[in-house]
């Protein structure tokens, strides 16, 4: 594959955020922490470097308890080490995958690690995949496309994600053309979807050093514990979020995060609702379930894995539980993480480097040639239908078909007019206007229907154009944010290793990749 990287503003596909963020505006600078650099990132690792050895014994204890019964297991120790950091990455469990992106996540987190080593030789760097096991959301996870089709696991499902049963996508299994053993394996032999995803994770990054996290454990969440009380006596960090949060939207940006009284669950087997509070009693929403605050705090001490954060306070156990250097996001995880600061301040937990994931457009050989044929930019297939149609046409055109000319001749006709009309009689002014503005939309008019005209005379070139960006953008959506990676993998074994060949964890631009001969 050839690589072609374009700046993510001429997109169109990104939120000021993040784009002012990437280029570092000042305004911005106290919404994180340390801007994501190879040099910078030393800052990173002096922040973490007394992490707890008791939080890191749990970590491995864990990850060795999860990962029994896979093949080539990695060397947990190495999380012992004082000189060990991790570089994360987060994403909900989609079935086979999901969209492409989430393998675009995975590579830049991997990717990042090995730059970090390569430029700090005397420390060890591990990728974590964080799943969001506890997620309750089944709907964002139980679809996926692919060669056009769309794959649905249905039924009715509450409750924590990745506690569901994976043998129910059998017949979505039995559904796919030349049927992926790797996916057969994960979901046919393992009860839960979280040890289904961490299979095939496992065997598709596994040997890259890739770790996949499970955070839906006692152990671990008692290490959050005093934050979860915290959370439920004074609720700090709705006044924190609220308080951020206004200070971006005084800048003119959009924010996707809200901030609850409680920003978390309660988490039971077939059961994630929030928790509630009225004065010092707690209520679990759409349960029977109440507790006085005596209760609820004893049942934190005693059972913490019954308290799920959100997403204000997901971020927030992650970072105390990992030695995490960096946060890989996507175009929207970013923006919500700056929103946090002030909540990682108050706790006094080290704010990890922000960074975006890698960004890509695959394009195969025979949609690479066709955009050789056409003559078009890469930046151009971003357009929307009908700036593409303009823009391909006056490209193309022998002909000028502005009458951008024209108009400011007509303009500076009426302005004569409007001279001598409103020194014979000051009332004239409106007349004079509306009938210029008639005239121009006039103009307007008949320059649409020359472009119309010129687009007839380039029709079998405009039609394979707009084939083409359909095809790119699936139902008007980024490639990347709708294929699955099946859509690729089947035909090319080596398409993850190609990616590997291509990202740069630290560039900052969208990825054109565009398959060779």
């Amino acid at each position: 594959m050839t690589l072609h990287s374009l700046d993510l503003r001429t997109t169109g596909q990104f939120p000021a955020l993040l784009l002012d963020y990437l280029d570092q505006k000042p305004a911005l600078e106290s919404f994180y922490s340390i801007y994501p650099t190879l040099e910078n990132a030393k800052e990173a690792i002096i922040s973490k470097q007394n992490f707890d050895i008791e939080k890191r014994k749990t970590l491995v204890d864990v990850l060795e308890k999860q990962y029994t019964g896979l093949p080539y297991l990695p060397d947990f120790s190495i999380l012992l080490k004082e000189n060990t950091f991790t570089v994360t990455t987060g994403h909900q469990l989609n079935i086979f995958t999901g969209p492409l992106y989430i393998i675009y996540k995975i590579v830049t987190t991997v990717k990042l690690t090995r730059a970090l080593k390569e430029a700090y030789p005397e420390y060890n760097f591990v990728p974590i995949y964080w799943m969001a096991t506890e997620d309750h959301d089944f709907e964002e996870i139980a679809t996926f496309h692919l060669f056009g089709q769309t794959h649905k696991w249905t039924g009715e499902h509450k409750g924590a994600v990745g506690r569901l049963n994976p043998k129910e996508l059998e017949s979505i299994l039995k559904q796919l053309p030349d049927k992926p053993m790797l996916f057969a394996k994960a979901y046919l032999e393992n009860t839960t979807l979280a040890d289904a995803v961490r299979c095939y994770m496992h065997e598709l990054f596994g040997k890259q050093g890739l770790i996949t996290l499970d955070a839906d454990h006692a152990d671990l969440k008692r290490h959050f514990l005093p934050i979860i009380k915290e959370e439920l006596t004074d609720s700090v960090s709705e006044k924190l979020v609220t308080e951020t949060t206004g200070k971006l939207n005084a800048l003119g940006y959009h924010t996707p995060l809200h901030a609850r009284e409680i920003n978390l669950f309660y988490l039971a087997d077939g059961l994630r609702e929030r928790i509630t509070r009225d004065g010092d009693n707690f209520q679990v929403l759409n349960t029977d379930l109440t507790f006085t605050k005596s209760e609820i705090l004893d049942l934190a001490s005693k059972n913490p894995e019954f308290f799920s954060p959100n997403v204000v306070l997901r971020p927030l156990y992650e970072e105390v539980i990992l030695p995490n250097l960096a946060y890989i996001g996507g175009p929207s995880e970013v923006p919500y993480w700056m929103q946090l600061k002030g909540v990682f301040e108050h706790f006094n937990v080290p704010f990890p480097m922000l960074m975006p994931r890698n960004f890509a457009l695959y394009i195969n050989h025979l949609q690479g040639k066709k955009v050789e044929k056409l003559k078009i930019n890469y930046k151009d297939l971003f357009l929307d239908e009908v700036a593409l149609r303009k823009t391909f046409v006056e490209r193309n055109t022998e002909h000028i078909l502005s009458l951008e000319d024209q108009k400011n001749a007509f303009n500076e006709i009426f302005e004569a007019i409007l001279n001598k009309a409103t020194a014979v009689d000051q009332t004239m002014h409106g007349a004079v206007k509306a009938e210029q503005t008639r005239l121009l939309n006039s103009l307007k008019h008949l320059e649409k229907r020359i472009i119309k005209a010129e687009e007839r005379n380039h029709e079998s070139e405009i039609t394979q154009l707009i084939s083409l960006k359909n095809k790119l953008f699936p139902n008007g959506i980024a490639q990347e944010r709708y294929d699955n990676l099946l859509n690729f993998y089947i035909n090319d074994p080596q398409f993850i290793e190609k990616l590997f060949d291509l990202f740069d964890p630290l560039d900052f631009r969208y990825n054109v990749l565009v398959e060779d001969k």
